[in-house]
């Protein structure tokens, strides 16, 4: 079996400048127009030049949306395509994008949470790093900089009394819960030696459990190197806690939780070292 860690051919785009030309799409769902609005404007205000896709508006069509995508991966002077909204239909076209045109000429994609399931496509399907992450002022060092990032697990997180000892490396895969457990069985890439990152949001402990016990059954968390954990927002009622306990710690490998996921972008997709005892999570850039 091929590991995430040994997955020498991990595609990094270019890091972003001051004038690059970025992409908004809402592969998940229509965004609101305010929104769009806000992202354009924090966006500029990091020097980027902004378009918006022609179907980001009213993101109905999943036609629309992988053309949007597939666009902007084409155009050779779209150098970032970031996602806006919500919604959940993302993994609806997860499998319909242009992975030849991303693994040759790389765009960095840049999305949060329902993108999740994306992320994940582009890494097994075209070995593309990406930023897991909103359009905000943390891109300045995720996206602009090659220096690694450092994450810091949080003692007074909800999550921190999770964190073990330890200390490991691998490709840092995953993001939140709901996708990756959506992704498993035809998109989700091996988590053979990676370090796997955790989160969610408004799920019950019932769903968490379900969902973490088909992972485990099917094999899927089989040879994980170490768990990333972050914010679990809004998830309950039921012991949480306990139920992702009950799931992480028979893998017997160091988990840092605590983490602050959703604070600051991060790369995905690419080496990473956590250290549950020191409580850093030090993540390889995703761009070059």
């Amino acid at each position: 079996m091929q590991s995430a860690y040994e997955y020498v051919d991990v595609v990094r785009p270019p890091r972003l400048r001051a004038g690059d030309q970025v992409r908004l799409v809402s592969p998940a769902g229509p965004p609101q127009r305010a929104d769009v609005e806000r992202t354009v404007h924090r966006l500029e205000g990091l020097g980027l030049k902004v378009s918006v896709g022609a179907h980001t508006l009213d993101a109905d069509d999943d036609a629309g949306r992988v053309g949007d995508i597939d666009e902007a991966l084409r155009d050779l002077s779209i150098k970032a395509v970031i996602a806006v909204g919500g919604g959940d239909r993302a993994h609806r076209i997860a499998d319909r994008l242009d992975f030849t045109t991303a693994a040759h000429l790389p765009t960095l994609l840049v999305g949060f949470r329902d993108c999740t399931i994306l992320h994940l496509a582009f890494w097994e399907r075209a070995g593309l790093a990406g930023i897991y992450g909103v359009a905000d002022r943390s891109l300045l060092a995720a996206a602009f900089g090659a220096d690694p990032i450092v994450v810091r697990g949080e003692p007074d997180s909800h999550t921190a009394e999770l964190t073990t000892t330890g200390r490991a490396s691998g490709v840092l895969l995953g993001g939140d819960q709901e996708q990756l457990a959506t992704a498993a069985g035809w998109i989700l890439p091996s988590l053979y030696n990676a370090i796997l990152l955790l989160e969610a949001e408004r799920l019950t402990a019932a769903q968490i459990d379900r969902q973490l016990t088909m992972l485990t059954r099917t094999g899927r968390l089989k040879g994980v190197r170490a768990v990333a954990v972050g914010r679990y927002v809004e998830c309950g009622p039921g012991p949480v806690l306990d139920v992702l306990r009950d799931h992480l710690t028979p893998l017997g490998v160091p988990i840092l939780a605590g983490l602050p996921i959703g604070q600051a972008a991060i790369p995905l997709g690419t080496p990473a070292t956590l250290d549950a005892t020191a409580g850093t999570l030090t993540i390889d850039p995703a761009v070059s």
